[in-house]
């Protein structure tokens, strides 16, 4: 077999390198930032959805038992028939969540929970990305008794 050479090796020159290399660090430094914010968006959805299922077995609860849960009951009365204040006498065999457990917001914050509340007959609420009331943004607080 023969070999054939020839002197046009094709190749990229440095210059070209450096000029994709700038080219893809603007597209990143662009693009990038939208994409980190997406997390905090996610957890901010995921916080609403475990309010309203939480809130679904609260008024599951109700039903069974005449009465929402007492803030010293709290939510644990959902995965465990409460052994203080009013006992409930028609708890429901399994609990009232699917998982036998109170999750905490995605944040690993418990959520709070009042009987009677202030805004309707239970508060229930996530203090957001910063654990404390109030805030703005990722801080803010996210409840039951507004929705977006």
């Amino acid at each position: 077999m023969k070999t054939i050479h020839t002197d046009n090796n094709k190749g990229f020159t440095l210059i070209e390198l450096l000029v994709v290399m700038l080219i893809l660090g603007l597209l990143i430094g662009i693009v990038g930032p939208k994409l980190m914010g997406r997390g905090d968006d996610a957890k901010v959805s995921a916080a609403r959805i475990q309010i309203e299922s939480l809130s679904s077995a609260l008024k599951m609860y109700k039903l069974d038992n005449g009465r929402y849960p007492s803030t010293e009951q709290g939510l644990e009365a959902l995965v465990a028939p409460p052994q203080s204040g009013d006992v409930p006498k028609k708890w429901r065999k399994g609990g009232y969540l699917e998982k036998g457990k109170v999750p905490q917001d995605p944040w690993l914050n418990d959520y709070v929970y009042m009987s009677p509340g202030a805004n309707g007959d239970f508060d229930l609420m996530s203090y957001g990305a910063d654990g404390v009331a109030g805030g703005e943004d990722y801080n803010k607080d996210i409840n039951n008794w507004e929705s977006e």
